[in-house]
């Protein structure tokens, strides 16, 4: 991926203050709930996905069209998991960041000492805006790898559930932001051979 190269380069692959909006190649990481096999079985060092491990990967396909910022590169259901590459990149938000921007100038603006408005009024007004009573704090606001992966592990739960409802995910995800060109090719060959190497694979159970 050319485009990776000087545009998505940062210097740490965890930084303490990284803005996971930031434009950047993220390698994700979803598990199940206690490593249960949902999604299918490994046959032949290849993955063959059950109805529930066809909605995860027709759920995680779509994300490009909820997310118009996010790009997909390779990825893989497992049995009990998935690993996937996520691209944010910034240049495609477009209207949706300048409409937070605005919005944000909004709100400081009724929060300012010198608006006249009442308090009551001002919680009106606030609370009519996107977000509701939270403003840009909420959120799912947010153009960010929480944002997505919260609507994907929540639009699969919604439609797993009408047929295996005891169906869950693990609470939290991994991600790991991939620093440089080496790192992604790695990445992308660990995600490509995860079901040849099943056996080996720490979440094999």
């Amino acid at each position: 991926m050319e485009k990776f190269q000087n545009k998505y380069r940062i210097p740490s692959a965890r930084l303490p203050h990284w803005d996971y909006g930031n434009s950047a190649a993220y390698f994700i990481t979803i598990c199940t709930h206690t490593m249960e096999h949902y999604f299918g079985e490994i046959k032949n060092d290849e993955m063959h996905l059950n109805e529930i491990g066809k909605f995860a990967e027709e759920f995680w396909l779509e994300i490009p069209t909820q997310f118009p910022f996010a790009q997909l590169d390779v990825f893989v259901i497992m049995p009990n998991h998935m690993h996937g590459i996520l691209i944010i990149d910034r240049d495609e938000m477009g209207g949706a960041m300048e409409m937070a921007s605005a919005n944000n100038v909004e709100m400081r603006l009724i929060a300012s000492p010198s608006c006249e408005s009442s308090n009551i009024e001002k919680t009106r007004l606030i609370a009519s805006l996107p977000g509701g009573i939270t403003g840009l704090k909420n959120p799912m606001l947010h153009e960010n790898i929480s944002r997505i992966l919260r609507w994907y592990k929540g639009r699969c739960t919604i439609e797993i559930h009408k047929t295996h409802p005891h169906f869950a995910w693990q609470p939290r995800f991994h991600d790991h932001v991939i620093r440089d060109e080496k790192a992604m090719d790695r990445i992308r060959n660990y995600i490509i051979n995860n079901p040849y190497n099943w056996k080996k694979d720490k979440f094999h159970s």
